[in-house]
């Protein structure tokens, strides 16, 4: 029997990442840069009112707080002036939020410490060089890397993208993830199950995984045991894809049938992995580009748990993340729990945040099997228990994997 760690150093050495692309900004968000953006002019692009306020020499009212200073106002610069406007000394120019600076001014006076006078402003308060004015290139400096090659993109990269001028950016993309559920058992969920069918669940739930991890996904649907058909359908996603996810066929007669139809399109490894639930997998590298391909568990829970330990990892990987694997942490258990000797185990809960302290505490859900997939929609972490370890007693320590419910 292999272990998680064995059966997850394969699936990180199968990682194809996409190529880099150049995408629109707007599409950029929430993957990685490929590039360093550096930036081809300064921002801001010239000096300008941070408030709304009077254009002053300081020098002109370093006394104000003496003895009022009374300015001429000889003038109004609205923001998308490009008309250049000269200070004498002496005298104020009244400014709105991101109007450009008059020359020889170099210091703005705020509306509320005036009599907002428009003719003759009286200034109250003395305001040092450079109060309440962006000077050129306070942000970022021509020439400065603007976005760093690594850097997620998110709403702020992208505002800062569109600052320095650039309208689209290399990336590296979503990889594609084609997700299959094979039995021929299934229908699709807009069809009343007969004697003995069941609602295709898993396609659409490791479809929903797929896509929460990042990638881009097609969810293909039901496909039945039979060869032929079975390996058409495969073999056209392997050419559209970066991973393929086959749900059903993992082990059992179903599974001899899966390996069979796939065997001409590279060597599926059929195992079992020392993890509970969903020990019963398959991992391959099929077809000319030597696809990452996984078989996994028919039962929801099953397959989800695998996507979430093995799968999601490969395409959080393909995205280029440093650390694909999600955030850990330890917290108290409020119920005891019972763990398979010799498995790792992913058991579904509920984290929990004490209120009187903060700390993590979690209630196990689901206990009493692993076919309830309503445990692990009700679930927002998994706890996981170490292979040695087959009891653990409530007020004890585990270890705590984040599921997408944050809390």
């Amino acid at each position: 029997m292999r272990s998680v760690d064995e059966q997850l150093a394969r699936v990180l050495r199968a990682a194809v990442r996409p190529s880099p692309v150049r995408v629109a900004i707007s599409e950029a968000q929430g993957l990685l840069c490929a590039e360093e953006v550096v930036a081809e002019r300064a921002l801001p692009g010239f000096d300008q009112a941070a408030v709304d306020g009077y254009a002053v020499r300081s020098v002109d009212v370093q006394h104000a707080a003496e003895q009022s200073v009374v300015l001429p106002v000889v003038g109004e610069i609205p923001s998308g002036s490009r008309q250049p406007r000269r200070l004498q000394p002496g005298q104020a120019v009244h400014v709105v939020t991101g109007a450009p600076m008059p020359t020889l001014a170099d210091a703005v006076v705020p509306l509320d410490h005036t009599d907002e006078h428009p003719a003759k402003v009286t200034v109250q308060d003395p305001v040092p060089s450079g109060a309440f004015v962006r000077r050129t290139g306070e942000d970022v400096q021509a020439g400065d890397v603007a976005v760093r090659r690594g850097s997620s993109i998110g709403p702020a990269q992208v505002g800062l993208l569109a600052a320095v001028g650039r309208s689209k950016v290399l990336v590296h993309p979503r990889p594609r993830v084609s997700v299959i559920s094979v039995g021929d058992e299934l229908v699709d969920i807009d069809r009343t199950p007969g004697q003995g069918q069941v609602s295709d669940v898993n396609s659409y739930a490791l479809a929903a995984a797929a896509r929460d991890a990042g990638a881009e996904v097609t969810r293909v649907g039901v496909i039945g045991t039979e060869a032929k058909r079975l390996r058409e359908v495969v073999e056209g996603r392997l050419l559209l894809s970066e991973i393929v996810v086959i749900v059903g066929g993992a082990g059992g007669s179903d599974g001899a049938d899966v390996r069979a139809a796939l065997a001409e399109l590279g060597d599926l490894d059929t195992t079992r992995v020392a993890m509970h639930p969903g020990s019963v997998q398959g991992l391959g590298r099929l077809g000319p580009d030597e696809v990452p391909t996984f078989v996994l568990p028919a039962n929801p829970v099953s397959a989800l748990v695998v996507f979430e330990v093995l799968v999601r990892p490969l395409i959080r990987s393909a995205l280029g993340k440093q650390n694909p694997q999600r955030r850990m942490i330890s917290a108290e258990l409020l119920s005891p729990v019972d763990s398979p000797h010799g498995r790792r185990a992913f058991l579904r809960g509920q984290l929990l945040r004490d209120p009187d302290n903060g700390a993590y505490l979690v209630q196990p859900v689901g206990t009493s099997g692993t076919h309830l997939l309503a445990s692990l929609a009700e679930a927002n972490c998994l706890m996981v228990i170490d292979e040695e370890v087959t009891e653990v007693a409530a007020g004890e320590n585990v270890r705590i994997s984040f599921l997408s419910q944050r809390v």
